[in-house]
């Protein structure tokens, strides 16, 4: 992936002060910023399919220990790390293109009392600026999307993580033939969307030294997930003052109507694979 490729996925998600707009909203929801729990974040922090609730289901599958140093790649504002950190006592860095990500995942994790746990820089998936073996395990969320150069993406990871770790993953993947509609959470258009099927990803993974023990499709529980979040809005009037709509900004709504859109025709589905090293 060019340069200028990566910095139009940075563009898509920077907003310039991110924390303040969170800030403002927590307040809008009732919440004092300066008395903030993890769980007050949950709303916004879990930028991907099914939230919270998907991100504690990934965790079951991943299976990673206590205590282990895990990378988070693409790991936007911090929740998934958050909770990692927080439930299952591992340490966490993460990685983000995006320095507003970077920067509202470092004062949320103050806000929480979470940043002796994890750290966080800006960084490319495919150039990741760590030693060898730095780590116990890996884990990414909804960014293989974004990543064109896949074999460079998983080959990056192989290098840092230690013999017999894990990496796991739970990214939206291609499921049917036709063009997606856009513009979706990851992207405004097609040029910055690299959305590859689950054997695009197991020979990818294969070849850079990965065995797959796990895969599960989620487009079932993806469906029940968009479903349920509409019918709340349109009983409340509205998106609530706290959640990912304020990351994906004034087409949010849009956004969300097309991976529904997609995921009803069979075009995409959010899949969860887990690896470890050979």
């Amino acid at each position: 992936m060019t340069r200028r490729t990566e910095d139009r996925v940075a563009l898509h998600y920077a907003q310039g002060d991110l924390e303040r707009t969170i800030l403002e909203a927590l307040v809008a929801s009732g919440k004092d910023p300066d008395r903030l729990t993890p769980e007050d974040l949950t709303p916004v922090d879990e930028f991907h399919t099914g939230g919270r609730e998907a991100t504690a289901a990934f965790a079951e599958q991943a299976g990673f220990a206590m205590g282990q140093h895990l990378l988070d790649i693409g790991c936007g504002i911090g929740g998934p790390s958050r909770f990692f950190a927080r439930e299952r006592g591992c340490r966490v860095t993460g990685i983000d293109l995006t320095e507003d990500y970077v920067r509202t995942a470092e004062a949320l994790s103050r806000r929480v009392g979470l940043d002796a746990q994890v750290a966080y820089r800006q960084a490319s998936a495919v150039a990741l600026p760590f030693a060898d073996a730095a780590f116990d395990g890996a884990y990414m969320i909804h960014v293989g999307m974004n990543v064109a150069d896949k074999a460079a993406l998983f080959a990056g990871v192989r290098r840092v993580v230690k013999q017999g770790g894990t990496f796991a993953l739970f990214d939206i993947m291609k499921t049917g033939d036709g063009e997606l509609s856009y513009p979706v959470p990851w992207a405004t258009v097609s040029e910055t969307s690299f959305v590859a099927s689950p054997a695009e990803y197991r020979r990818g993974l294969e070849a850079a030294g990965f065995a797959i023990v796990g895969e599960r499709n989620r487009r079932d529980f993806a469906a029940r997930f968009f479903a349920e979040a509409t019918a709340r809005a349109a009983a409340a009037g509205g998106p609530p003052p706290l959640g990912t709509h304020l990351l994906m900004r004034e087409n949010a709504a849009q956004k969300i109507a097309n991976v529904v859109a997609n995921l009803e025709k069979g075009l995409i589905a959010p899949i969860e694979l887990i690896c470890r090293t050979r």
